[in-house]
């Protein structure tokens, strides 16, 4: 099949994999103006049903962007210029020239993408330096086709603790608990691992292959595979195991890391589980669920028919274009890989302490998935927390004001959440 030019046209499933050794070329910048934007600023650029996640770093010297979705990391920028408000900057790529253009307003960059004669609107907003900066030690593991970076957090004396792997939540989420995807940053996983900390249980967690720090494990997207994810899981599990700093090793799995979790402990031996947030459900059932409430007629049936032959481990060539965010062809060795498994099945599989937990303002993951997971493991112990959602925190219940809570790093997680986990461990 020829390779698509195209960069940034994700709805039709393009991926590349760029040269390491590729030359960078100088970039012309007027020093005294970039003051302004110097750091890290993420966003997306808006394709229609296919946000595309985007970090740019900028630098006095040298500026670069990230795509993690399609493999590119890092990747020079060329030609920055700001004459406030006025900013543009462009990149070349297999002999195309990609161009931005926008302005800044406070710590906000909005404007339009050009490429190929198409353009779309792009937004970023500058990361504040606490959203960089992790308290946490760096932690290097070793997995199949590389090597991943963690960050340990841990209690203040000598140990040996308990030590949690925390595993984050579906798409390009990181170790933090926040995702490109979204404006600003909730900051969920960071807020209960140092939670956990101060009550004295250790932590692991890590941008999943392909996001963040270890965004250059995945090199194009039809090679992801669900199985990779619990093979991650695995090998820091052996890492935590060989260091003589833990002593109970267990996994907190939240969303779609729920199930993760759930395989790669079976596939390892562990003290404890604790599902957050987590599918009760194999992700067929739930996504037509969530595809009922934006979709009918033909579209939700093409979706039922591709899900059905998903199922059956059959690719579907001809995906209809207001549904290629979700089902195109690229994408779908790894959800035919994630329907290999249903969560129900694998948590009576686990032979370790488990406790499930879900809010009751989760407009995500409803209590009733909790629910089917605790009945479907007799030894196991259910915590629903009053009012919390999907990213830990208290949040209403409608949808406008628990939305609104994704974004705002300074609520504390929901009351309840962190003690009922510690106490279960302990």
């Amino acid at each position: 099949m020829k390779k698509s030019l195209v960069l940034i046209m994700l709805f039709v499933g393009a991926v590349f994999i760029f040269s390491a050794c590729e030359k960078k070329e100088k970039i012309e910048e007027d020093v005294f103006s970039m003051e302004n934007i110097l750091g890290n600023w993420e966003g997306a650029i808006q394709i229609p049903e296919t946000p595309l996640p985007i970090t740019i770093q900028f630098g006095e010297k040298n500026s670069t962007i990230s795509i993690p979705v399609q493999g590119l990391n890092e990747y020079p920028l060329e030609n920055v210029k700001l004459t406030e408000p006025a900013l543009s900057f462009d990149m070349l790529i297999q002999g195309q020239r990609i161009a931005f253009a926008g302005k800044v307003i406070k710590d906000n960059i909005s404007g339009t993408f050009k490429q190929n004669g198409q353009q779309f609107p792009f937004e970023l907003t500058k990361a504040s330096p606490e959203s960089v900066i992790d308290k946490g030690e760096t932690v290097k593991v070793k997995v199949s086709d590389g090597e991943m970076v963690g960050v340990l957090e841990k209690p203040e004396g000598n140990g040996p603790f308990p030590v949690m792997i925390i595993i984050a939540g579906s798409g390009p989420t990181d170790h933090n608990g926040n995702s490109i995807l979204l404006p600003g940053k909730n900051n969920s996983l960071k807020m209960l691992a140092e939670d956990l900390a101060k009550q004295g249980v250790a932590s692991i967690r890590y941008d999943k292959r392909g996001v963040g720090e270890n965004a250059h494990l995945v090199t194009k997207e039809n090679l992801l595979t669900f199985d990779q994810y619990i093979d991650d899981v695995a090998s820091f599990i052996e890492y935590a195991k060989n260091d003589k700093l833990f002593s109970k090793i267990g996994i907190i799995g939240h969303s779609e890391g729920s199930l993760v979790g759930m395989v790669a402990a079976n596939k390892k031996n562990i003290d404890v589980f604790i599902s957050i947030a987590g599918a009760g459900r194999p992700i067929n059932e739930v996504l037509i669920e969530q595809l009922q409430v934006q979709l009918s007629g033909n579209l939700l049936e093409e979706s039922k028919t591709i899900l059905r032959k998903l199922a059956k481990k059959e690719q579907v060539a001809n995906v209809s274009m207001e549904l290629q965010s979700i089902f195109r062809p690229s994408v779908q060795p790894y959800l035919i890989s994630w329907l290999a498994y249903n969560p129900s099945e694998e948590i009576q599989k686990l032979n370790c302490l488990v406790l499930i937990i879900n809010g009751t303002n989760d407009i995500q993951v409803p209590v009733s998935d909790a629910e089917a997971l605790y009945n479907s493991k007799v030894a196991s112990s259910l915590l629903i927390i009053k009012d919390m959602n999907h990213i830990l925190k208290e949040a209403p219940a409608n949808r406008e004001g628990n939305i609104g809570t994704y974004s705002d790093p300074n609520l504390p997680l929901a009351k309840g959440l962190v003690d009922g986990i510690v106490e279960f461990i302990k």
